[in-house]
């Protein structure tokens, strides 16, 4: 019953050892060491899925010495170092296991044993029952009735009555039996040949380690006099084996809450180290705003607890679920859903993709605990006769396309892009529970329906791996048997309308949520929907001859790498590159790794090419254009949807914590726009023949807000003048007139008004901009003396984000800090950045949205011959008639700017093209 523990704890220093060990050694194309690190990565997704934490902890080892190795210089003395394989996948392993929002911790001077036993211990003396993941055997004393061990090599758990069968003696001996036998291993000194057997007997005849060391005199044989001989080393094998419970930590185990993963970092990860496995996992987690592969609930595969049946589930409240295969029972449930103010709604589909998925199934909900599954399309051998689906989809059409029938759901744009494919336009779009949790706090939980049931109603939901299977035999909808389809289709309904009971509440008790949720965010369902379904056509011919351009471009950057290095490399292999620059071109090492090597990692190589070493620059270079080449180039035209012959985009709303709108396949975030490359591969985004693409973006909108917000009266004059603002603030602070600011001047204002926004200290600036700390010191001392508005906002919003843990946008959306009190000063600095920019990145992110709805309400009323297409950051993208664009671009630069009232104007650019480069 893994899903009792509240707490989790990872050894995961003993996870690396034991995969690299027990695990093929595997390596990428490149050559890279992955083994070890998919076997870790596989072990934690395994262990997450099974568990589903309220509160997860990864502990390291701390490079470095321990308090043992100060106790005992011969501690560990016999184990070799790591194996270079080895220790070339742990940086990437940590970055990974950090980008996937579990919390990691290192504890310089004690080991991760330590710091287990502390969190583990703290958590039992707070009534949170705690699982340790562990191949461990010393981890055994800390096992209580609070406190179980997990080997997830052989899934078996330890309890007190475990360890007691696995070792001969209870978890509280387990210190005196491993002090006896000692540990060759780690050359923890013990009694010679004093095995598992001889320890069980000694302390079951004398008690404890004491015991047997007092009656050390009455053992006889060999083994006696071993023992006596060893006798004055017994305590200090004691006082190593023993692991400590007691260690100073600035955290507590309810600190160790997850985080959403950082998908975008993930996938480049999962793509550097070639896993296939977990990219398609990846996929599935993306789609938390898309669709589970039967339902779009967000029931992400592998980010929420899988099949827990079999493990032991939560208690829930009898239900009463219908499977409707005949036509009486489906003209009552009609009837019902005609009566009800609101009803839940949800389709079961055969596919992940919108523009592709048939709807499989339907299940409703009006009351708590009841709800009805109504199978279409089961065709698996010997599924019974099912009602038919053109005539069930013609009965609900006129429901959900009333306007004033309301409909509940979980991820409703799912459905509704499914129903849209059906014939169906849905309306009357009332609550979304995905959006409900998301709009009372980004940060508290992910949005999916698993997730939300385990937190808000402390129930396991039925998961879709359990009735689907996973991987390569995994079933689609319409092959699940009914008997096991249908209680989890409406178990969906059923939890998805007591979710809202729960959750509507809370938003409707703090009336600027209510108002973001009202009018920002349910309103943006159907357009993004729409969006989405009208998708952006693209110029295949156009990416397949950059790619050729791009494939070449390698080449010769590879070519020309090999002769600065003087000879072939792997230019993927952390290795051989830094045998290259340290042993051979003897580079400077700007920093080092854990163990004290040193480091290759991207930023040293974008220090060393910012201080003029060829080697560095031409490696970062090709990592750029083999990654244009991966991600856009060649992926894009494969993404082409046959029957529309454009790509469609999915638009995540509940991802990221400040508001903002994400994408997923292809994700448009993150088309680069700076490098000429990144700009050619925006010239393959082309509008229908007759047609134009149009381009409106936000001209400098967080600064704008910040003018706003702080009300300084210098920036607030800038902006009213319509100035250009870093050529403003260069002025201001350097005491020239703007028509003196030098382009490099501009450049480094340009830097510090973007980087307040960001936290970015003067160490930071100095960096970026060249310049000696103190330099970039005095800059920023001077930008606060011109503007001191903006100070003392600053200092406002820390003080109020440290009394009320939250800040709050222009429109009431509110961003959780957990950490701003934090003791740690990393996460409490952290989250004081984020204090100062969400404010102004979330407002800017309600500003946009309310603009989507806005400009969509007036294509659906007025309808010009225009269509919008994207939405990338502050920009809105449309394809648009031509002999219209002119008017239209007007139209629209004016419904933009007047999407928010603020103390200075709103300004929205843009441009027109044939293609978005040009219209950019």
């Amino acid at each position: 019953m893994l899903a009792q523990y509240a707490v989790v704890l990872v050894d995961a220093s003993g996870y690396l050892f034991r995969a690299y060990h027990a695990l093929p050694k595997l390596t990428t194309s490149k050559g890279e060491a992955t083994g070890a690190l998919i076997g870790v990565l596989s072990m934690l997704r395994k262990l997450i899925d099974e568990t589903a934490p309220a509160y997860i902890g990864v502990v390291f080892d701390a490079p470095g010495p321990t308090f043992r190795d100060a106790i005992y210089t011969e501690y560990k003395a016999n184990r070799p170092p790591m194996p270079d394989e080895l220790r070339e996948q742990l940086d990437p392993l940590k970055a990974i296991i950090r980008a996937m929002g579990l919390p990691l911790i290192e504890i310089p001077e004690v080991e991760a044993d330590d710091v287990i036993g502390t969190l583990a211990t703290r958590a039992a003396q707070q009534g949170l029952r705690t699982l340790i993941s562990t191949g461990d055997k010393d981890m055994a004393q800390l096992v209580d009735e609070r406190i179980t061990l997990i080997n997830t090599m052989t899934d078996s758990l330890l309890d007190p009555a475990g360890v007691k069968t696995k070792f001969g003696v209870p978890p509280e001996r387990i210190i005196d039996y491993l002090s006896l036998m000692g540990d060759s291993i780690d050359n923890i000194p013990g009694v010679p040949k004093c095995g598992p057997k001889t320890a069980v007997k000694w302390i079951e005849h004398y008690g404890d380690l004491d015991g047997v060391i007092s009656h050390a005199d009455e053992i006889k044989g060999k083994v006696g006099e071993n023992l006596r001989a060893a006798l004055d080393q017994l305590p200090l094998a004691r006082e190593l084996t023993t692991i400590k419970r007691d260690v100073t930590l600035d955290l507590a185990p309810t600190d160790l809450q997850p985080s959403p993963p950082d998908e975008e970092t993930l996938r480049a990860w999962y793509e550097r180290i070639e896993s296939k496995r977990l990219l398609a996992t990846l996929t599935e987690g993306e789609r938390q705003d898309s669709a589970s592969s039967s339902d779009g609930n967000g029931n992400t595969l592998g980010q929420s607890s899988t099949n827990q049946h079999a493990l032991g589930r939560s208690q829930r409240p009898a239900a009463d679920y219908q499977t409707i295969l005949n036509q009486a029972e489906f003209d009552d449930w009609l009837e019902r859903l005609r009566q009800a103010e609101l009803f839940a709604f949800d389709t079961e589909t055969n596919a992940l993709d919108y523009m592709r998925a048939d709807i499989v199934g339907i299940s409703v909900a009006v009351d708590p605990h009841q709800a009805a599954y109504i199978p279409l399309a089961h065709d698996y051998p010997g599924a019974p006769d099912q009602l038919n689906r053109n005539q069930v989809l013609n009965a609900l059409k006129p429901l959900l396309e009333d306007p004033e029938r309301l409909k509940l759901g979980q991820n409703l744009k799912f459905d509704m892009s499914v129903c849209a494919r059906a014939g169906i336009t849905m309306q009357g779009i009332a609550h979304d529970t995905m959006l409900q949790s998301y709009v009372l706090d980004s940060t508290a939980t992910r949005h999916d329906m698993d997730s939300l049931a385990k937190k808000y109603l402390d129930q396991d939901t039925i998961k879709f791996e359990t009735v689907a299977g996973k991987g390569a035999k995994q079933l689609t909808f319409n092959q699940i048997p009914l008997e096991t389809a249908a209680p989890y289709a409406a178990e969906d309904a059923d939890v998805t309308l007591r979710l809202h009971q729960n959750l509507w509440p809370r938003i409707e008790a703090i009336p600027s949520l209510a108002r973001v949720y009202r009018e920002i965010e349910i309103p943006l369902v159907p357009v993004l929907s729409r969006i989405e379904r009208t998708g952006v056509r693209i110029d295949s011919d156009e990416l397949g001859a950059q790619s050729r351009a791009l494939a070449e471009r390698a080449a010769e950057l590879e070519e020309r790498a090999y002769a600065e290095a003087g000879g072939r490399f792997n230019m993927g292999s952390p290795k051989q590159i830094g045998a290259i620059f340290f042993d051979q071109l003897k580079l400077p090492v700007v920093a080092k790794t854990p163990k004290g090597a040193p480091s290759t990692s991207e930023a040293v190589l974008e220090k060393l090419a910012e201080d003029g070493y060829a080697l560095p620059r031409l490696i970062l270079e090709h990592r750029g254009v083999s990654k244009l080449r991966s991600t856009y180039t060649d992926k894009l035209p494969a993404m082409v949807n046959p029957q529309t012959g454009r790509v469609h985009t999915s638009y995540h709303q509940a991802v990221a914590a400040t508001g903002r709108l994400s994408s997923s396949d292809p994700n448009l975030q993150n088309i680069p726009i700076r490098s000429e490359a990144g700009r050619r591969i925006r010239r393959a985004f082309i509008p229908e023949p007759g047609c134009r693409m149009l381009a409106a973006d936000y001209s400098q909108i967080e600064l704008r807000i910040m003018a706003h917000l702080s009300g300084d009266e210098r920036l607030l004059a800038a902006f009213a003048a319509g100035q250009d603002i870093h050529r403003a603030t260069a002025a201001e602070i350097l005491g020239l007139q703007p028509e003196e600011v030098t382009n490099e001047q501009r450049r480094s204002a340009k830097a510090v008004n973007f980087g307040l926004i960001y936290g970015m200290s003067a160490f930071g600036l100095a960096r970026q901009l060249g310049i000696e700390r103190q330099e970039a010191q005095d800059y920023v001392d001077a930008y606060f003396a011109r503007y001191p508005g903006v100070r003392v906002f600053m200092d406002k919003t820390r003080e109020q984000a440290r009394q009320d843990r939250y800040v709050e946008t222009l429109f009431g959306r509110r961003l959780y800090l957990t950490n701003i009190g934090h003791s740690n000063h990393q996460l409490r600095s952290a989250a004081e950045r984020t204090a100062i920019n969400a404010p102004m990145q979330g407002t800017a992110a309600d500003i946009i949205k309310r603009a989507m709805i806005q400009v969509d309400s007036w294509i659906r009323t007025e309808q010009p011959p225009v269509q919008m297409i994207m939405q990338v950051h502050d920009e809105l993208v449309f394809e648009v008639a031509e002999e219209a664009a002119d008017a239209v671009s007007s139209h629209i630069c004016a419904l933009m700017q007047g999407a928010a009232e603020l103390a200075v104007p709103l300004l929205v650019e843009a441009g027109i093209g044939d293609n978005w480069d040009e219209a950019h």
